[in-house]
C-alpha cells in the first residue's frame, strides 16, 4: 500500500522549488547546457535544484549521466556499457565553475563498474583542471565505492580534493534490497583508507530515512561512521522519485530530525545537516565554512529544506508508503596494497 506524502512535506518541496522558472535559474540551466555538463539535481531529480539553481549553484555529474548500477532508490538511467569518459569534461567543468562564479565546487559521478579505476583518474583530472584554472576555490568530491580498490581511491586523495564524501545512504539491512552491488563494510572502508591516507582531509557521509530503518540501527550506522573518523554527516527523508523505486516506508517529522541533528552533534561529528530535504551537498559551502572557522559544534543547522545533490528525488504523487559485533569488526578490507 502506498503512502501520500504529508501535506507539510509536498509544502516544503513546493517552497524549495520556488526558484524554478526565474532568469538566474535559467542561465544556469543555460551554461550547463552549452557546456554539455549534466548535474546530479536534474538527473537525480532533486527536490532543491529550483532553489539552488537560483542561487547559481549545483553539483556537478561527472563520467556521463547513466550509472552501471541500479539502486532501488536512485532515479539516474541506468546501462551496463555507458559512453566511454570526455576527456574535455574537465575543462568544461572548470569554465562552468568560473561562469556561475562559484568558490566550493561539488562533483559526483554516477558509478562506472565498467571504468578499469572506476573513474578514479577522471576525477584526479577534474581536481587538476580546477586547481589551475580556478585557484582558492575548494573541492568537495562525492566519491562511488570503486568496487574497493584501494589503488583507485589513492588517486582520487592524491589530487588532494578539500573534501572526500562517500554515502553510507542506508542501514546494513537494507543493502541487498536497496543498494544493490555496494556493500556497507565496504562503504565504511573506503572512508576510513581515506583519512588513513591524508589525515587532514575533511570526510563526509550520508543517510537517507524513511526506508524501513529503526533508531538503534541508524545509532549503529553513526556510529561506525564516528568509528572511521567522519567529519560532516548529513541526514535527509527519503523520497521516492517514481512509483516504481522503493516505497517510502515511514515520514519522519522535522522534530525527528532534529533529535538526530543533536544526538550526532553529541557523537562528535564535526558538522550535521539533518532535515527532510536535507542532501548529501546540502548548503556545502556553508557547512564546510563554518567547521574551518572552528564553529564545528554550532554549524549543524535545525531541520528544514535542503539543497544540492541527492541520489534520490522530489516525492511521487503517493508514494509507497541485541548488541551486535561491530561493523567494523567485520569489515571486507580494500585492496590490501
Amino acid at each position: 500500500m502506498s503512502r501520500p506524502t504529508p501535506s507539510w512535506l509536498t509544502e516544503m518541496v513546493r517552497q524549495a522549488k520556488r526558484g524554478a522558472g526565474t532568469p538566474t535559474v535559467e542561465a544556469t540551466r543555460s551554461l550547463l547546457a552549452r557546456l554539455e555538463l549534466p548535474t546530479v539535481c536534474e538527473s537525480a531529480r532533486c527536490p532543491n535544484r529550483g532553489e539552488c539553481f537560483s542561487h547559481s549553484t549545483a553539483t556537478f555529474l561527472i563520467l556521463g549521466d547513466v550509472c552501471t548500477r541500479g539502486c532501488a532508490f536512485c532515479a539516474v538511467k541506468r546501462a551496463k556499457r555507458p559512453q566511454p569518459p570526455a576527456h574535455d569534461e574537465p575543462d568544461r567543468l572548470a569554465l562552468a565553475a568560473i561562469g556561475l562564479g562559484l568558490r566550493h565546487i561539488v562533483v559526483t559521478s554516477v558509478t562506472r563498474d565498467d571504468l578499469e579505476d572506476g573513474g578514479a583518474g577522471h576525477y584526479a583530472a577534474v581536481v587538476r583542471a580546477l586547481r589551475r584554472q580556478c585557484p582558492g576555490v575548494t573541492i568537495e568530491l562525492l566519491v562511488p565505492d570503486f568496487r574497493g580498490s584501494a589503488d583507485a581511491l589513492r588517486t582520487v586523495v592524491a589530487s588532494r580534493p578539500d573534501i572526500l564524501a562517500h554515502n553510507i545512504e542506508t542501514v546494513p539491512r537494507l543493502y541487498p534490497a536497496v543498494r544493490r552491488g555496494a556493500e556497507y563494510p565496504r562503504s565504511l572502508r573506503l572512508l576510513e583508507l581515506a583519512k588513513n591516507e591524508e589525515p587532514e582531509l575533511v570526510t563526509k557521509s550520508g543517510l537517507m530515512l524513511g526506508l524501513g530503518e529503526t533508531d538503534a540501527e541508524v545509532d549503529e550506522v553513526l556510529e561506525d561512521l564516528r568509528h572511521v573518523r567522519c567529519d560532516m554527516l548529513t541526514i535527509g527523508q527519503y523520497l521516492a522519485p517514481t512509483m516504481r523505486h522503493a516505497r517510502v516506508e515511514r515520514y519522519l517529522t522535522p522534530a525527528e530530525f532534529g533529535r538526530w541533528y543533536e544526538k550526532a552533534l553529541a557523537m562528535g561529528f564535526k558538522s550535521v545537516a539533518s532535515g527532510p530535504l536535507v542532501r548529501s551537498s546540502y548548503k556545502a559551502p556553508v557547512f564546510y565554512g563554518d567547521m574551518q572557522d572552528g564553529r564545528g559544534a554550532m554549524c549543524g543547522r535545525r531541520p528544514g529544506a535542503g539543497c544540492a545533490a541527492s541520489e534520490h528525488g522530489e516525492p511521487s504523487p503517493r508514494e509507497g508508503g541485541s548488541p551486535r559485533q561491530s561493523s567494523m569488526r567485520m569489515a571486507r578490507r580494500f585492496d590490501a596494497q
